[in-house]
């Protein structure tokens, strides 16, 4: 072979080193074998890209619902009740499930409906919006729209955009009526009985009063599945609540009690899963609640976010593990996707399929986290 040939076969072809037997091969699904979704599904760890982080975080949630204290040996620090052998397997992984506005926005509501009402979460932390658009939703209809449509035509017709879904000014209107009665009720009970209003109470008040099974909250209420809302004003709840502060002024909602809730839901659990949809205030929230019990055992972030602008909804796992927020032995998982695309898939393969339902006494136990 001439030497330049060689200099140049040498220059492309680096010898490879040996390939481990037990490396997994890209294979996709073979749909010559028929249509078979769950099959489908389950091939995607194995196709690549973020197919292969989807695999991944049906793995991870997987672990969260399947785990029981039983499956690990007893400590030297665990109370006489943990080591019972009945209570250890009675001792699941604590989930907390957050999510944005938009989200409740979406068809994604009933997905969080499903999990909610089945008690298949254990704490939940949205935005503001997150909260109003799912009592709204009990009033009225959201409708699917396009992202092309006019902002000046949707303004001048009262129609509002929520990317490619529309929501009718009206909705809000009735909104309105139907919440400014409750706070004035909250007010009366602030100064007769000396109520402290958080967010939390505050959002499962609106479960009680909503009283309708379709809603998210009106689940959380009834299973006692608290909903942390740190931004609360932040969207057409503030509104109301700034108009009834003119009206009715005085209801004070306190955030510091839900702070130290929170952390507290976080700081007792023997071992705690995260599931978060987007980013922003509801990833970081969740995240830090971890921070005080040295981080989550297991963690999946599903968003679109990058992490070249140094923002908290596009930092990936690895830098929560840096801020002790996920633990370094946990093997998280970010899908880099639409969560209304893959989180439906997901919960097929997971709590769709493996959740064995909770016992009576597996209950959450709320009455102390505001102590």
């Amino acid at each position: 072979m001439d030497p330049e040939q060689i200099k140049a076969k040498q220059a492309i072809l680096v010898p490879s080193i040996p390939v481990p037997d037990n490396a997994t091969k890209v294979r996709g699904y073979d749909f010559s074998s028929g249509v078979d979704y769950d099959a489908l599904l389950q091939t995607y760890k194995t196709v690549g890209f973020q197919a292969t982080a989807f695999g991944l975080a049906i793995e991870e949630i997987n672990k969260m619902i399947s785990w029981r204290l039983s499956d690990e040996p007893i400590t030297d620090d665990e109370t006489e009740e943990l080591r019972n052998p009945e209570n250890r397997k009675n001792v699941r992984t604590t989930i907390f499930l957050g999510y944005t506005s938009n989200l409740m926005s979406s068809g994604l509501r009933e997905t969080f409906l499903y999990l909610v009402k089945n008690r298949m979460v254990d704490c939940i932390v949205t935005t503001a919006g997150g909260v109003e658009e799912d009592i709204i939703k009990c009033l009225a209809p959201t409708f699917i729209g396009d992202f092309h449509l006019s902002g000046k035509k949707l303004r001048e017709n009262g129609m509002n955009r929520i990317g490619n879904l529309l929501v009718p000014n009206e909705n809000y209107a009735k909104f309105e009526d139907w919440i400014i009665p409750i706070f004035d009720t909250l007010l009366k009970e602030q100064k007769t009985l000396g109520t402290v209003w958080t967010p939390s109470k505050v959002i499962g008040r609106l479960g009680k009063e909503i009283n309708d099974e379709s809603s998210v909250y009106y689940w959380a209420y009834k299973n006692d599945i608290p909903v942390f809302c740190p931004a609360l004003t932040d969207g057409s709840l503030g509104d109301m609540l700034y108009l009834h502060s003119y009206k009715s002024p005085g209801l004070i909602i306190d955030l510091v009690q839900d702070i130290r809730a929170i952390n507290r839901f976080g700081l007792f659990a023997v071992r705690t899963g995260v599931i978060i949809l987007g980013g922003g205030v509801v990833k970081h929230h969740i995240c830090n609640a971890n921070l005080m019990r040295n981080g989550a055992n297991s963690a999946v972030y599903i968003n679109t976010a990058q992490e070249f602008d140094g923002s908290d909804a596009g930092a990936s796992p690895d830098e929560a593990v840096s801020w002790g927020k996920i633990r370094s032995d946990a093997t998280p998982v970010k899908v880099c996707a639409d969560a209304t695309l893959v989180f439906p898939l997901i919960v097929s393969q997971t709590f769709a399929k493996i959740w064995i339902p909770k016992k009576k006494e597996e209950n959450n136990d709320i009455s102390d986290l505001y102590g």
